[in-house]
């Protein structure tokens, strides 16, 4: 019997702008993922990813202390607590974006992973952290992730996550896939311009290159005061030959779904062998600062 999952993503536009207290901002956002959450459980949606820091702006385009303030414990905070009553409520394994705060001071762009019956498999905290101009200042918020690439067992199939700026570095998808990833969630924010026309190629190569799904996930809406460009949603799914498979539209909240046939992993694998060709034994340079480095070694 084929194995079919039905997976969905929620792309967004952000409720409140800026001039609003945060609890406001982040009950409006919650509020209104929580519908979409009850949208995919009527489409019968078994894994279901949210986009990047879900439950507000994209706040990382300016640098404001104030923002330290949506942060939270995960698992132990209101957020990860909520989405664990509805993954049970709905049967539904859910992959969250949050702003998590472990201790005082330091803070993760963290995702963490729900499954089906209410239980926290665990969290991947976002590697590659940007800091450039303009409005990208994420090195203020984020500390870089310390947790390596985790795939999680859920009920329908094994899971990683990959956030935002991390898609442009292959290493850490390759790891995904070494680790047994079955579908990779990259939740993101991502503007018009510089990395738009990268939006469609670089994933669906992650997909080729490691033979598994990607659910690649962008909000919509221009933000204010902020007002950085336009994020453009297009989220989607590919599979493992790169082809995208369903694809949401540019400017409107909305629930992308697709039907993934986990089998057709076993069926690529067995064309491509990328993993049975690897050198690894040849890539020592990759762990060292530059290329001259291990010229000169």
């Amino acid at each position: 019997m084929a194995r079919i999952v039905r997976c969905g993503l929620i792309q967004a536009h952000n409720v409140l702008d800026a001039s609003h207290t945060l609890p406001q901002i982040k009950k409006a956002m919650i509020e209104k993922h929580t519908k979409f959450i009850e949208k995919a459980a009527q489409k019968k949606v078994q894994i279901l990813c949210l986009q990047e820091l879900f439950y507000g702006p994209y706040f990382c385009a300016e640098q404001n202390a104030r923002w330290y303030e949506l942060a939270e414990p995960v698992p132990d905070g209101p957020t990860t607590k909520l989405m664990r009553k509805l993954a049970a409520r709905h049967h539904m394994t859910l992959v969250v974006p949050v702003y998590e705060q472990p201790m005082p001071g330091v803070y993760f762009n963290t995702a963490a992973v729900i499954d089906a019956d209410g239980s926290y498999l665990g969290k991947y905290r976002k590697h590659h952290i940007p800091h450039c101009h303009p409005g990208f200042w994420e090195k203020f918020y984020f500390t870089p992730g310390d947790l390596g690439y985790p795939v999680f067992q859920t009920k329908h199939a094994r899971v990683g996550v990959y956030i935002c700026y991390d898609r442009h570095f292959p290493e850490g998808a390759r790891i995904l896939g070494l680790n047994g990833a079955e579908i990779v969630f990259n939740p993101s924010a991502t503007v018009a311009g510089l990395s738009e026309y990268l939006w469609e190629l670089e994933q669906p190569a992650h997909a080729v290159a490691n033979g598994y799904f990607v659910g690649a996930i962008n909000r919509v809406g221009e933000e204010k005061p902020w007002s950085i460009g336009e994020f453009y949603g297009k989220s989607y799914f590919c599979d493992p030959r790169g082809k995208i498979v369903a694809q949401a539209s540019r400017d409107k909240d909305e629930l992308v779904t697709a039907d993934l046939d986990l089998d057709m992993i076993a069926k690529v694998r067995q064309t491509w062998q990328f993993f049975r060709d690897r050198r690894p034994e040849t890539y020592s340079p990759l762990t060292l600062q530059s290329a001259s480095s291990a010229a000169a070694d």
